[in-house]
């Protein structure tokens, strides 16, 4: 009997019908007391060797239904390793054709990042003696604020910040700080060595816990979007910002970046802080700076494609790379990587993928490094 399940961490998926293996009707559910959707991670269960068509029967309501266009589902037999398969969008249905090899398989928009993978990443990282693990509070669901800090704090030392997974369900996010985090704890690795001579590194894996443990796209336990809430963050709809945000104030931010992904650019790209009422010739510098640094160090980032500029004082400043920018009066930034695959450099068999994400990581920590080297000094933060 085929069986189709997410009541697990992350899961996410409705079974409207899943009687004939050669048309499987499923729906994803929205984020709770919010219309967005799109994530989705499912079980199916009892379909060795029967040819499945799985269709998703809400696809058009997502979010960003352009994100299915030249779109592949992942798929994988362990939960380890993930490959795309046969997916296709037409009339408003997104449509996953595959032949189980084995009893069980699980399908995914992205490679999930489980909670029991950030405990592990988090254990492992703070093995190193260099690194001090700080618990900023509570979510609504009661889970950990966990931040990481990386360096021995000095007066001339830059604060660096980076902080991923805002919204959950860009699972990405999470796998750009393993590499990144990896890179920045190897000890004989020169960029993090350099990097740490010059700054002190503040890190939150993963900003959104429980929209991550719900299987959300977009928001919170109580549907607040966490990037639209950092002018008046409050511990009833948006606690991991406001305890963020009061870090950041207390120590200062030299420079940030937010990782994202993007549902429908196949490209990694940053966003800058253009649109800020402060923008100047000077930042514009050095955001150009950090951009061809980072192009320098990964084949996989490029500056041809993104997101258009705000007009100068247009910016939206309940943005957190625009709140920082603003508030700190230092370069903050956005990175976003691809659902799909990276159109300048393709893999057909996995798209952008887990382990490319990291890769990425490890070559943002080698272009932040440059970029604090040769372009940031020590200044007075505002608070």
């Amino acid at each position: 009997m085929i069986q189709t399940s997410s009541c697990f961490d992350g899961g996410n998926i409705e079974v409207l019908d899943s009687t004939n293996p050669a048309d499987i009707q499923l729906e994803i559910r929205p984020d709770k007391e919010s219309d967005f959707y799109q994530w989705f991670y499912f079980r199916v269960t009892g379909a060795k060797g029967q040819p499945c068509r799985l269709r998703i029967m809400n696809a058009a309501g997502a979010a960003y239904p352009k994100g299915w266009e030249n779109y592949q589902a992942v798929c994988s037999s362990d939960g380890r390793l993930w490959a795309r398969i046969e997916t296709s969008y037409e009339n408003g249905v997104l449509e996953i054709n595959c032949t189980p090899k084995s009893d069980a398989i699980y399908i995914a928009y992205f490679a999930p990042y489980s909670q029991e993978r950030h405990a592990s990443l988090i254990s492992r990282i703070t093995q190193n003696n260099n690194v001090q693990l700080e618990v900023l509070g509570k979510t609504i669901d009661g889970r950990d604020m966990d931040l990481i800090c990386i360096g021995e704090p000095e007066v001339n030392k830059l604060n660096v910040w980076a902080i991923a997974r805002q919204h959950p369900g860009e699972t990405m996010a999470q796998w750009w700080m393993e590499g990144f985090l990896q890179q920045l704890t190897d000890d004989s690795d020169p960029a993090a060595q350099g990097l740490l001579e010059k700054a002190v590194i503040h890190v939150v894996p993963n900003m959104n816990p429980d929209g991550s443990f719900r299987g959300h796209l977009r928001t919170n336990a109580v549907g607040s979007n966490l990037n639209r809430e950092w002018l008046e963050p409050s511990m009833e709809r948006s606690p991991e910002v406001l305890l963020v945000r009061e870090k950041m104030h207390l120590i200062g931010v030299d420079f940030c970046l937010d990782v994202h992904g993007d549902e429908a650019l196949p490209y990694n790209f940053i966003a800058g802080t253009e649109g800020v009422p402060s923008w100047n010739d000077e930042r514009q510098a050095k955001l150009e700076k950090f951009k061809q640094l980072l192009k320098v160090h990964s084949p996989d980032f490029q500056t041809e494609h993104g997101y258009p500029p705000n007009s100068a004082g247009k910016a939206n400043m309940a943005l957190c790379s625009n709140y920082i920018a603003e508030h700190f009066g230092c370069p903050a930034m956005t990175l976003e990587m691809p659902f799909k695959d990276s159109a300048i450099t393709p893999d057909y068999e996995f798209g952008w993928s887990p382990g490319r994400a990291s890769e990425l990581g490890g070559s943002c920590l080698a272009a932040i490094a440059d970029f604090c080297v040769e372009t940031l000094s020590r200044v007075n933060c505002k608070q």
